[in-house]
Formats: C-alpha cells, sequence, structure tokens
C-alpha cells in the first residue's frame, strides 16, 4: 500500500461484470478532477489470442483439458505484481495493452487479438486503476493484494455469472452456448484455485443476486435485469461506514449482518457513487498531504 502513488483495484471473472464498474469509476475520477492510470488485466495475459488458440490445442493433445486463462502458467503475475509494486513506489511502472477489437487497433496501433509494445505509464498520474481477472491473487509466491490501496471484488452468483458470460460471448465473440460451456468447464479449477480466493482480501465485495429464476444458466434466454436483482454488498471491515447514511439515500435497502447491505439492482450506480466518491478523495487527500 502507498500513500503517495495509491492503486485501485477490481477484480472479477470473465462475466462478472468489472467493466460496467469501471465505468462507474471512471464517471467518477472525471468529475473529482483524478487523473487515473488504466491498467487492463488482459494485458498481462502471457499469450495472445492466437497463441492462446495454439497452445490450447497442444495442451488438449496431451490430455490438458483445464488449460485456461485464468492460471498462472497464462498470466504474467510477476509482470503485474512489479507493476503494483513499483507504481506504490515510484509512480511508474511498465504496461502495454491487449486490442481487443477494429476500433482498438486504430487507436492503438495493433492488430485485434495482439498485444501492443511495452511503455512506461504516463507520467504525473493520481493513482492506478486496475481491473481484469487477478487483481487480488495470492498464490505461489505472488501477493498483488498486499500492494493495492482500495480492494473491490464483482462477483454475482455463479449462475448469473455464466448466464452474463454465455450471452456476451455469443453477441459479441459469436461463439455458441456448446463453446462457452465447454470454456467454463475448463477453467472451473483454476477458478477455484485462482478466482475465488480473491475475494477474502477485497474491501468490498458487490454480488448481484437475481430475483427470478436462473436454475439453469445454459438456456436462459435473457440476462435478468438490475430491476429483477438485489445487490449484495459486502464490507470486510465495516468500521467507518455510514450505514443509516446509505440506508437513507439508497430506498428499500437494509442490512442483512453488521457487515452488509443489500439494495436493490438499478440502485448499484447510486451506491457505488456513494460509497466510493468519499474512499477515492480520502486517498488523493492522503497522497496530497504526503506529497
Amino acid at each position: 500500500m502507498s500513500a503517495k502513488h495509491p492503486i485501485i483495484v477490481v477484480t472479477g471473472s470473465s462475466g462478472a461484470g468489472t467493466t460496467s464498474v469501471k465505468r462507474t469509476f471512471e464517471q467518477i475520477f472525471r468529475r473529482e478532477g483524478v487523473k487515473a492510470a488504466y491498467v487492463e488485466g488482459d494485458a498481462f495475459h502471457r499469450y495472445d489470442r492466437f497463441e492462446m488458440r495454439a497452445r490450447m490445442a497442444e495442451e488438449t493433445k496431451k490430455g490438458n483439458n483445464h488449460f485456461s486463462h485464468f492460471s498462472p502458467d497464462t498470466n504474467l503475475f510477476p509482470e503485474l505484481e512489479a507493476l503494483f509494486r513499483d507504481y506504490g513506489e515510484t509512480g511508474s511502472g511498465r504496461v502495454r495493452r491487449y486490442v481487443h477489437d477494429d476500433e482498438e487497433a486504430q487507436l492503438y496501433g495493433a492488430d485485434p487479438g495482439r498485444f501492443t509494445g511495452w511503455e512506461d505509464i504516463e507520467p504525473d498520474t493520481d493513482l492506478l486503476f486496475y481491473e481484469g481477472l487477478h487483481g487480488c491473487v495470492v498464490a505461489d509466491g505472488i501477493d498483488m493484494a498486499r500492494y493495492a490501496d482500495l480492494k473491490i471484488g464483482v462477483v454475482p452468483v455463479i449462475n448469473l455469472e455464466w448466464i452474463q458470460k454465455i450471452h456476451r460471448d455469443r453477441s459479441t465473440r459469436g461463439y455458441s452456448t456448446e463453446d462457452v460451456t465447454e470454456t467454463i468447464l475448463r477453467r472451473m479449477p483454476d477458478y477455484v484455485r485462482y478466482i475465488c480466493p480473491q475475494f477474502t482480501f477485497t474491501d468490498i465485495n458487490f454480488q448481484r443476486v437475481p430475483m427470478v429464476d436462473t436454475s439453469n444458466p445454459f438456456v436462459a434466454r435473457w440476462i435478468p435485469t438490475p430491476d429483477e436483482s438485489m445487490v449484495v454488498i459486502r464490507f470486510r471491515d465495516p468500521r467507518g461506514i455510514d450505514f443509516p447514511y446509505l440506508l437513507s439515500m439508497v430506498h428499500d435497502s437494509f442490512m442483512s449482518r453488521a457487515n452488509s447491505i443489500v439494495i436493490p439492482g438499478g440502485k448499484q450506480d447510486l451506491a457505488m457513487q456513494l460509497l466510493l466518491t468519499p474512499l477515492i478523495l480520502k486517498l488523493i487527500d492522503r497522497k496530497r498531504r504526503v506529497s
């Protein structure tokens, strides 16, 4: 953790909804005049899209049916940990980007499915903001969590997570339901080992729970809407959280435990604005006092 160069991490599985949470942070940063260095977890995959396909085919031939994007073997954990450490110490570090589509290809000058070259983080940023799969991994000699000053977990219940992933991958990537199902099965061992344990270390978890039947996510025709959901917000340390204020500001919310508040799904953005804005401002104020 670093008072002078704070780090915020948003972590969650594929299909969890971390990108939507990132947009809320971007709104807060713009409103409060915070200059963030953005880092995507995809940039720290070991293999680009085409290399991963080839490696996966090789591993399948060897009988390894659990070779996935979730494992240490397919990610640059030491490099990501080094980025967190270096940024916390100096406000700098080495990053690259993974190019997802044609629009990003024009922006970053690399083909879709490829990485850009490594470069230094833009100087004079107020904080580093990471969004991806592995921001709080503590395993195999790696400890990402110790470097982050604010750690956010995005963890919908598992059936909803799968529904979101299936619909996203079918609509934006052209995959069949069978293809996505196979991916889910292949990733399961690493999901249990490297994704789930992170949420022990997060400061705040946002878990969306559908209020409609999602018993078989593989045949669901649509994603439950926010208004068909509730969101459980869990605080690792509830000290200093003004629960009466939150309950008064978010209609129909209630406390389910001493460290958890439940809100209507359509109010998640409002709740995040209310919760996260003072926490971000606290980090920035602490940064300026020690600078």
